[in-house]
């Protein structure tokens, strides 16, 4: 099967240097049609450089080319070239190179010496063996349920142990996941035995976009039997800290629900601004809030608030005084530097916290906002326990979109063994932010660079799903048996309103997780409504 590389046409409305200028993928359909992978959105990005004076000038692709190595991978390459398309004169006589065995993970060769190409057939097309092309294909593809497995006559003796069936969902990537269904009981008699047709509709965790108008960064939390949601209220220009109370978090965006102020603006405490980004943790069997806040002086930085013993979250007496992060030596995160969006990841290595960092914000120095992490002593979180260090800065072309140069918004994971780490980058309140991911074994010293994986193409953009721009900052949460993803996005290309979602997270055949499925991907209408034979024992 035939696969083609190459760039796309810049448009400043809708795909502008950062996103065209980057290496796209697409194959030749048995009809004869050229089909774009990943939804015609980039797949490789150049990595860009960072100046002497710590500032990062951001590359692009030009002229992709693709062409079978001697060692029986595929290799990638072409000029990088300034964001703006003109030349980079640093590049001069050299070629980006990516090379794969499947189409599907790629390692970054960095630029290497353009004779050195010249043994091969460089090329804008090449024929790729069916089974790669397939999984490829399939792993590029959007993932989508096209089949439903059950039985056709259940036995049951209770209430309790039809409900606890569960409906195999199947999808075109070859994954599965178990879903409950919701029966229509009212013709059954349990303790009578009988056999009766009985109607059913698989049930599918669903939240419409948008929730919640003029919020960012949210967080949904269960603790004690109740449901609480958290976020940056834009709608207050982010002063104060608003909380949400419910019996399920459906109810967390009922119109008129009820929000709890608990931290608010009070200048004896240095809370005056920036209310940003607050995050609920247990964190060694204490709940606390991470959030950011600036005093007089704007400047978000790191804090930290514990619950106290048997308070109520949404109760602004119940909370102790917010604790500024400090460094193992006792002195500030930062001083003249931001510092936000903090998170906490446990492992079985250890605890830690992520968070951005940014110096120089809006001059001619800005270094761009950037992911550190360190590790931490439960008993005092708020303390570092190790140095900081730098895990990921926005080098990549959609990190990097039009001088937006954000790393923020981390939030963690652990499934299986390994640690996922998403993170935002692109504009934070347009639609070109956009998720990256990270990940890590879970055994790993995650203080150590080398432990981390960064992925080269975003998990989840504008092009991700219909009607959703510039999705990110998100985090999780359990709901039953699946993992859901919050976050916020707009509902309009050039829309700045920032609203909430909500959507589940599935794992591909591999286990990787994948957070682009629509609620009709993850099950069309078609499919929910099913009918069995229920014997009642």
């Amino acid at each position: 099967m035939r696969f083609f590389v190459y760039v796309r046409d810049v448009d400043a409305d809708c795909y502008p240097e950062g996103l065209a200028r980057a290496v796209h993928f697409a194959y030749l359909s048995s009809d004869g049609v050229k089909v774009p992978l990943n939804k015609n959105y980039g797949i490789l990005f150049a990595k860009g450089e960072i100046s002497e004076k710590n500032t990062i000038v951001p590359m692009g692709v030009r002229e992709p080319k693709i062409f079978a190595m001697e060692d029986g991978k595929i290799g990638i390459c072409g000029e990088r070239v300034l964001e703006s398309g003109d030349s980079d004169a640093t590049s001069a006589g050299k070629l980006l190179l990516w090379t794969t065995g499947d189409l599907i993970h790629f390692e970054e060769q960095g630029l290497v010496e353009a004779w050195t190409f010249s043994t091969y057939d460089l090329a804008e097309s090449l024929e790729i063996p069916d089974t790669i092309a397939q999984e490829a294909i399939s792993y590029w593809t959007p993932i989508r349920a096209v089949a439903c497995e059950y039985e056709a006559e259940m036995e049951v003796s209770s209430e309790a142990e039809l409900d606890n069936i569960r409906v195999t969902v199947h999808y075109n990537d070859g994954s599965t996941s178990q879903k409950k269904v919701a029966w229509e009981k009212s013709n059954l008699a349990f303790g009578t035995p009988g056999t009766l047709d009985v109607p059913g509709r698989i049930d599918r965790p669903y939240f419409q976009f948008p929730l919640a108008k003029g919020y960012g960064d949210p967080v949904v939390f269960p603790w004690e039997g109740k449901w609480y949601y958290i976020s940056t209220n834009d709608n207050q220009n982010d002063i104060g800290f608003y909380a949400r109370e419910a019996d399920a978090p459906w109810g967390l965006f009922t119109e008129g629900v009820t929000e709890h102020l608990i931290l608010p603006f009070d200048p004896s405490r240095g809370l005056e601004q920036t209310f940003w980004a607050p995050e609920f943790h247990v964190i060694g069997g204490e709940l606390y809030i991470l959030f950011a806040v600036s005093g007089h002086a704007w400047g978000p930085q790191c804090h930290m608030m514990k619950l106290k013993k048997g308070g109520s979250i949404i109760d602004a007496n119940a909370w102790e005084d917010p604790i500024r992060v400090v460094k193992k030596d006792g002195t500030p995160l930062a001083q003249g530097p931001i510092t936000l969006d903090m998170t906490y990841v446990k492992a079985k290595s250890g605890s830690y916290v992520i968070w951005s960092y940014r110096e120089h914000l809006m001059s001619p120095m800005d270094s761009g906002s950037m992911l550190f992490i360190a590790s931490i002593d439960e008993e005092k979180p708020w303390v570092l326990t190790s140095e900081p260090t730098l895990l990921t800065r926005p080098l990549y072309g959609w990190e990097n979109v039009s001088g937006t140069i954000n790393n923020e918004g981390p939030y963690a994971f652990v499934k299986d063994g390994k640690v996922y780490v998403t993170y935002s980058g692109g504009a934070a309140n347009g639609y070109t932010y956009a998720l990256g991911l990270l990940t890590a074994d879970e055994n790993a010293d995650l203080t150590k660079f080398v432990s981390w994986h960064k992925s080269i193409t975003p998990v989840l953009t504008f092009y991700s799903v219909e009607g959703e721009y510039g999705p990110g900052h998100n985090s999780f949460f359990k709901l039953g048996d699946d993992l859901m993803i919050a976050y916020h996005g707009e509902t309009d290309l050039h829309d700045h309103l920032r609203c909430d979602g909500i959507r589940r997270v599935h794992f591909r055949a591999n286990g990787e997780p994948y957070f682009q499925m629509s609620a009709q991907e993850d099950l069309p209408d078609e499919l929910a409504e099913i009918q069995v034979k229920v014997v009642v024992k």
